[in-house]
Order: C-alpha cells, then sequence, then structure tokens
C-alpha cells in the first residue's frame, strides 16, 4: 500500500477557534490513506485539538513564536525544513506573516508552497504596516493562493490569482432539533426568555464591547433576556468587567469553549456577530444551517449569506438601539432545517474535502 501524502499545515496553534475547527472538519473527511496532515505550531503547550490529530495519525512539531524579523526564528525555520525533506506540500495559515514561513520553504527547496487567506481585514494599529509589508510578498513566494471566499482573497493577495475553497462544515450536525434545543436551553437554565447568542473566541475582531452594548438595549424590552457568549481568549476578562459595569451579570453566560457548538446553537433564538472584520467566519454558515435567525455587520462580507431571510447584515455605524430592535423582529422568526441550502451553496465539508484531497494529490504528483 502507498504511503499517504504528507502536507504540513502551518498555524499558531490547534485550538479552537475558527481557522483550526474548519481544518479540523477537513481533516476529518479527506481519505487519510491518501492525505495525511501534520501541523508545524508556534506554542509549546498542548491545544485543544492535539489528542485528536494524534489519534488520526497527525504529526504536531512545535517550534518558537512567530516573529518576523527575527533571524533565530528563521533559522529554526530552516533548520526544521531542513531535517524534514518527506514534506513536499507546505500548506501556511499565519496571515499576513505567511510570506515568512513561505519564504523559508522556498530557500529549502519545498516545492508546493500554499498560502490560505482566512481574513479580509487587519487590526489598524502599530502592526498593522509591518504585517501589511509582509503580507505584499505572499505571492512571491507561494505556489498556490488560496482563500476562504472571494473579499479575503482580493484583500490578501491584491490581484494574483488565487482559489476559493469554502470554509465547509458537517452539516449532519446542523439539522434543527426542537428535543436538542429543550435539553440544552434546561442545561442553561433558560426557559421561555430571548436567548440571543454568539460563537467566538474575545479577540478585538469578534466587537464584544458593542455586542454587550446592543444586549443592554435589548433587556430594555426584554428584561428576562439572556445572552450566551461561547469561547475563550485574552479578552475574556475585559468583556467580563464591561458586564459588570452594565450590572447585567446575572443576565449573560459565558461558557468558555465547549465541543458541543452544534448543540448549543440549536437553542439560541438569534445569533449576532458584530465584528469589525473576518474572512468568511464558519460559525455563521452553522447558524444557518441550524436555522438560526442571524444579525451581523455588513463589515462581513456578502458570501456568508447564503440562505433566505435567515441574515440581516447592519452597519456598526447604527445605534445599539436599532441592533436590538433588529435582533427583536428577528426573535419572531420559526425555525426550520436549512441544511440543503447550505449543501447547495458548496458549504458541505464532503465536496470541499474530497475537492482538498484531490488538489493536493494533483500538485504532489512529480514530487513522489
Amino acid at each position: 500500500m502507498e504511503k499517504p501524502i504528507r502536507v504540513l499545515h502551518v498555524v499558531t496553534y490547534m485550538g479552537r477557534g475558527g481557522l483550526e475547527t474548519m481544518l479540523m472538519n477537513y481533516y476529518r473527511h479527506i481519505d487519510r490513506t491518501k492525505v495525511q496532515f501534520d501541523f508545524l505550531v508556534h506554542r509549546e503547550f498542548e491545544a485543544d485539538y492535539d489528542q485528536e490529530i494524534l489519534s488520526m495519525g497527525g504529526r504536531i512539531f512545535h517550534v518558537s513564536r512567530l516573529i518576523p524579523w527575527s533571524r533565530s526564528y528563521k533559522k529554526e525555520l530552516k533548520h526544521f525544513f531542513n531535517q524534514h525533506k518527506e514534506y513536499k506540500i507546505i500548506h501556511v495559515h499565519q496571515d499576513c506573516l505567511s510570506s515568512v514561513a513561505l519564504k523559508c520553504a522556498k530557500e529549502c527547496g519545498i516545492p508546493i508552497r500554499i498560502a490560505h487567506s482566512h481574513s479580509s481585514n487587519a487590526v489598524f494599529n502599530l502592526k498593522y504596516f509591518i504585517k501589511r509589508f509582509y503580507m505584499l510578498s505572499i505571492p512571491k513566494y507561494a505556489t498556490d493562493l488560496l482563500a476562504c471566499g472571494k473579499s479575503a482573497g482580493d484583500w490578501m493577495f491584491r490581484g494574483s490569482p488565487y482559489q476559493v475553497v469554502h470554509n465547509a462544515i458537517d452539516t449532519s450536525k446542523f439539522h434543527y432539533d426542537d428535543d436538542i434545543r429543550k435539553k440544552i436551553r434546561s442545561n442553561l437554565e433558560v426557559g421561555k426568555e430571548l436567548l440571543v447568542g454568539h460563537v467566538g473566541n474575545f479577540t478585538n475582531a469578534k466587537n464584544h464591547p458593542f455586542l454587550i452594548e446592543v444586549f443592554a438595549e435589548v433587556l430594555k424590552n426584554k428584561p428576562d433576556a439572556k445572552l450566551i457568549l461561547v469561547g475563550g481568549g485574552d479578552n475574556q476578562q475585559k468583556i467580563k468587567d464591561i458586564v459588570l459595569s452594565h450590572k447585567i451579570e446575572k443576565n449573560v453566560i459565558f461558557t468558555g469553549i465547549r465541543k458541543d457548538v452544534n448543540e448549543l446553537l440549536q437553542a439560541i433564538d438569534v445569533f449576532v456577530f458584530p465584528s469589525i472584520y473576518e474572512g468568511l467566519p464558519v460559525t455563521i454558515i452553522e447558524a444557518q444551517a441550524a436555522g438560526l435567525p442571524c444579525v451581523i455587520s455588513n463589515c462581513i462580507s456578502s458570501e456568508c449569506i447564503v440562505t433566505k431571510n435567515l441574515v440581516t447584515a447592519k452597519s456598526l455605524n447604527d445605534a445599539p438601539e436599532e441592533w436590538a430592535q433588529q435582533i427583536l423582529k428577528k426573535s419572531r422568526l420559526s425555525r426550520k432545517d436549512h441544511v440543503k441550502e447550505i449543501n447547495n451553496a458548496g458549504y458541505d465539508i464532503n465536496t470541499v474535502a474530497k475537492f482538498l484531497e484531490e488538489f493536493y494529490c494533483k500538485k504532489a504528483v512529480n514530487y513522489l
């Protein structure tokens, strides 16, 4: 039996973020007798998906944190690549800084170097111009460019040709189920109250402070409403402090990182996602598959709206009161299954995993 092609994915670490969850969706559904995933991570600790990766035959290698101008970091990367000549394909998911690993891989003779855009912007701060500098050289060092959507590809690759690979999901896990809804709401101690929800790590891009302002306005109309925030991250305590300052801590549920997001979505009444920027967030696709009404920011690509009447996009310049009114309006929609629409839009994981499998095999054929 022929050995599978081993693809080295370069990431920060394999926690339960959107990018990592998407990669695991691909990994679980790809034919691992033909293609295996290994991971080069930039943290020393064991992350959420590490044990599952190992159980499926994947390998995890650790290197230092990414510092793009660090000679020692680049030396460490090159040492790794030179020690692992088995890799003919490197697939980099490091946003604007992907060019660092791609350049090192090129200098070490790795023939297939894939850059993957998962975002359509970057936070405008002191690091912005550094990131932009490295981003502009990505097409120079990559042999192939992939993006989660058109807005992400246009932004990162600046006119260079790329291919869209949808952030697909296992739609079989998201069929609307009223029994699951009742069970989860009972576990959360939520009865008939309005349950507003958000899934995403506590980062600046997710715009949690604005979400809290919006929910405070919802409470003026629905004093018993609840907000469930699913995820972890460095900003979580900051958001808890904002909740306390509004004196609404009894109405807000912090779940931390969860493995049962598909079931939690069944329990929520309205999904709210006011991000400042995104690529194509898989959680919005998941919410639609579960038949969940959504209110999202218009900073997010309209490519993620793949169902009729479920999703409303609003400007972040609109007042929190206006967002709250839209949430209350959406809460009156009846739930139904939308999985067929998600599949028809090209977000079925089996279809996308098969595409990736064939993509890797075709690229590697001359180097086996």
